[in-house]
């Protein structure tokens, strides 16, 4: 494993790379509040199948960097869906397996359905990850409203105050409600939350949170974009979905089924919450192996 760093219009994106330069390309992106460990174990898996495996800090996190401090720290999805494309771009990659989780899987999910030339296949927790914003404000059930109330307390400055002045009590919190049944260890968690220390991080997480529900307005750099994800384009790329049964945040997304076209097989891991990759390293790692050979059938 090596840690690199790739130039792109607006970002310094740093990134975990494993396996050989010539292997078969395979981009994979963490969530919230989560960062490139969340793959420290599925990755080597991948690049013993043969892939070259590349895992990138998103905007806000750890090492990653803007380049101009004028640049709005903007979390809104059409701005990671831009960055992964950057960030293929950059390093040469034409096509590539993508996929991800939370905020990952939702840049993975942008790219495959806007530019599906650019994707073998797409391996994508809880689904199709592209927001609905001009919905945003449609009540869900009681259970599934009282999980968002971390986005609930992010769209008032109390909780820019809260999240601030601990990032890392936020983020446990959420790592335990997320993923009930998965153990983890002091070790583990520390490891992933420096990244939350970047300085960006809050204003990208804030207004990550905002956007969704239409509270702020986007960067017009992405308007294009997010015009095009307001009319919830379907994915052809073939597509492994997966859920964890015991999500705290995501109730399962089987009637997802019907955005996406062409190959398309869901999968629950058992036991599992929302941190799939991590909780499962050996079972995403086989998705991604599958989707792979799904796409070259």
């Amino acid at each position: 494993m090596q840690q690199k760093t790739v130039t792109t219009d607006i970002l310094e994106i740093a990134y975990r790379e494993y396996g050989a330069p010539d292997g078969w390309s395979c981009i994979m992106g963490h969530g919230f509040p989560y960062d490139v460990n969340a793959y420290a174990e599925t990755a080597p898996i991948l690049a013993a199948a043969g892939a070259r495996v590349l895992v990138p800090w998103l905007r806000g996190y750890g090492p990653t960097r803007f380049r101009f401090a004028g640049t709005l720290r903007s979390g809104e999805q059409a701005a990671l869906g831009a960055d992964l494309l950057a960030f293929m771009d950059a390093l040469g990659i034409e096509r590539a397996i993508v996929g991800g989780y939370d905020w990952g899987g939702r840049a993975a999910c942008v790219v495959s359905a806007l530019h599906p030339e650019r994707v073998i296949g797409l391996v994508s927790g809880n689904s199709y990850n592209i927001q609905n914003i001009a919905r945003s404000m449609e009540p869900a059930s009681p259970p599934e409203e009282a999980a968002l109330w971390y986005q609930y307390l992010f769209h008032n400055e109390r909780g820019r105050r809260a999240l601030e002045r601990n990032r890392r009590g936020f983020a446990r919190q959420l790592w335990t409600m997320w993923s009930p049944k998965w153990t983890f260890d002091d070790a583990t968690f520390e490891t992933s939350a420096a990244s939350f220390d970047n300085s960006d991080f809050v204003d990208v997480v804030i207004h990550s949170y905002r956007h969704r529900y239409a509270l702020v307005a986007g960067d017009p750099a992405y308007a294009g974009i997010e015009a095009k994800l307001a009319a919830q384009p379907p994915i052809r790329v073939p597509t492994i979905a997966i859920d964890g049964d015991s999500d705290g945040v995501n109730p399962g997304t089987a009637h997802h089924a019907g955005k996406f076209e062409g190959f398309f097989e869901r999968r629950v891991f058992t036991d599992a919450g929302h941190n799939l990759p991590q909780e499962r390293p050996a079972e995403w790692a086989q998705a991604v192996i599958d989707v792979r050979k799904a796409a070259a059938s």
